[in-house]
């Protein structure tokens, strides 16, 4: 059996390794703590997002462009689809009552995000304009510089048997549709 205990970094790609530091650093307080010169030319830096968790990027000077509704995120929440191997977004775990403070800080900084907590629920729409019993995650979204979505992820609840109701769609679902 393969035990682990978390996730040790994720990897993503940037377009500006200084703008991306000053982001990440400044605006969202996470610790760089390793960087790393590759032999390609590019280079791998690593920061802390708590927790024993890190965020690593990669810059190459030839990197390809971003593919915006294809590799990330157009908008979210109601466009949010991208292609299949490509990351949705980054969700960051926070405590419920650190999300307001979040909004006010990403404010402060000019960065584009929801404007509001994303309450989200079983609902048809899945989401809540206000919070209720129902609710089990609640969220702020916002893009860094490099267009990639992030999220502060506040769970609110404990999940159980009941939680999981939905039998997974297959490709064969898509060719029935």
């Amino acid at each position: 059996m393969i035990k682990t205990t978390g996730i040790n970094h994720v990897a993503l790609v940037c377009r500006d390794m200084q703008e991306t530091v000053q982001f990440y650093t400044e605006v969202l307080r996470m610790p760089l703590f390793k960087t790393v010169e590759l032999p390609d030319g590019g280079q791998h830096f690593f920061f802390d997002c708590g927790n024993g968790n890190s965020v690593a990027f990669f810059w190459w000077h030839d990197a390809p462009p971003a593919a915006p509704g294809i590799a990330s995120v157009n908008k979210f929440p109601f466009d949010a689809k991208t292609a299949v191997g490509s990351m949705n977004h980054l969700a960051f775990d926070m405590a419920e009552a650190e999300l307001e403070a979040a909004l006010d800080r990403l404010q402060e900084a000019g960065v584009e995000h929801t404007h509001a907590v994303f309450n989200h629920d079983d609902s048809p729409s899945g989401y809540s304009k206000k919070m209720h019993e129902g609710v089990f995650v609640r969220s702020v979204y916002f893009t860094d510089p490099n267009g990639i979505m992030l999220e502060f992820a506040a769970t609110t609840r404990s999940f159980g048997p009941d939680d999981i109701a939905h039998e997974p769609a297959t490709a064969a679902t898509k060719e029935d549709a």
